[in-house]
């Protein structure tokens, strides 16, 4: 168009290379870590020929060559912060996506903490509770069922071979502190009872013959000075509790002596003078004992039947002859 004023175009930037944005970015991590007094550098603009200069040395010192233009755009991308990451400040869309990032750890965490929960809790259960609960449960139904059954079963045995009245009044009796056992809720007691009326009714279905030893090298009577009287004597027979298969049956006898009761095969009974010398005659003739029976023990009863007259206490030790 002849005459008319060209029309002036803009300049158009050239686009920044990937290489000079990394070096852009280089420049301002150089400045910021290479003590250059970035803040009063930058603050005064007759210094930045200066501060380009400086910049410039450095990247030569390591051969790498560096444009004005990146230079430039580092120290102004440095004014912008645009390198510099400033962290968004604190929320709730923040902590969700802090917490989405962090999904893995948390997951993890999380499960190790749930599983750890988990082990203690049945652990717990398991060695505490579980124990605590069949412990209850089997106190209950002691408690409840089987020592009030047990109890009532070994009365029952009892009066069914009782044939003397001192039998039943001491079942009577041992049903009775069993009873009282279980309704204070004193399980040991209760077992105590039952234990009492089952030796009762052993003690009622024994049978057997008294018997006054008088095998060559055994003692078949001793005396004894009783505790603080010596102007007198308890005189006792020695004798075995022979079964119905002619065995020696073991006793529990309380000594009178110590007051103390021991299993034993034999013992002594104390018996008047007159018993014991009739013995004494008996046995001095052939050193046998020919009317050797002391007394019979009936099923149903407590004590032997005595043949000969006795005085009721015991001794359950003496040194033989």
């Amino acid at each position: 168009m002849s005459g008319a004023a060209a029309t002036a175009v803009p300049a158009v930037a050239k686009p920044q290379t990937l290489d000079e944005l990394m070096l852009a970015m280089d420049v301002v991590d150089t400045i910021r870590h290479r003590d250059l007094l970035v803040e009063r550098e930058l603050g005064q603009g007759d210094r930045d020929n200066a501060l380009r200069n400086r910049l410039r040395e450095i990247y030569t010192s390591q051969g790498i060559e560096v444009t004005d233009r990146v230079i430039d755009q580092g120290i102004k991308a440095l004014r912008e912060s645009r390198f510099v990451y400033t962290p968004p400040p604190p929320s709730l869309g923040r902590s969700l996506a802090y917490m989405w990032v962090r999904r893995g750890r948390i997951v993890g965490t999380t499960a190790a903490i749930l599983i750890g929960a988990t082990a203690l809790w049945g652990g717990y259960q398991y060695g505490v509770v579980a124990p605590r609960e069949r412990a209850a449960e089997t106190a209950r139904v002691e408690l409840g069922e089987t020592l009030p059954k047990s109890l009532q079963v070994a009365y029952d045995a009892v009066m069914g071979e009782a044939r003397v009245d001192e039998a039943r009044a001491q079942a009577a009796a041992f049903l009775r502190d069993g009873r009282n056992a279980l309704t204070r809720g004193d399980a040991a007691a209760a077992r105590a009872a039952v234990a009492s009326l089952e030796a009762l009714q052993t003690k009622l279905t024994r049978t057997y013959q008294l018997r006054i030893v008088s095998t060559p090298g055994k003692t078949t009577g001793v005396w004894r000075y009783p505790e603080g009287n010596n102007g007198a004597r308890n005189y006792y027979l020695i004798v075995e509790a022979i079964g119905p298969d002619g065995q020696p049956l073991t006793m529990p006898i309380r000594s009178e002596e110590d007051q103390r009761t021991f299993n034993v095969s034999s013992w002594g009974v104390r018996v008047p003078q007159a018993t014991f010398d009739a013995v004494a005659r008996d046995k001095s003739d052939n050193n046998i004992v020919e009317n050797n029976i002391l007394g019979d023990k009936q099923r149903g009863e407590l004590e032997p039947r005595y043949r000969m007259s006795v005085l009721g206490g015991a001794i359950t030790s003496w040194d033989d002859n």
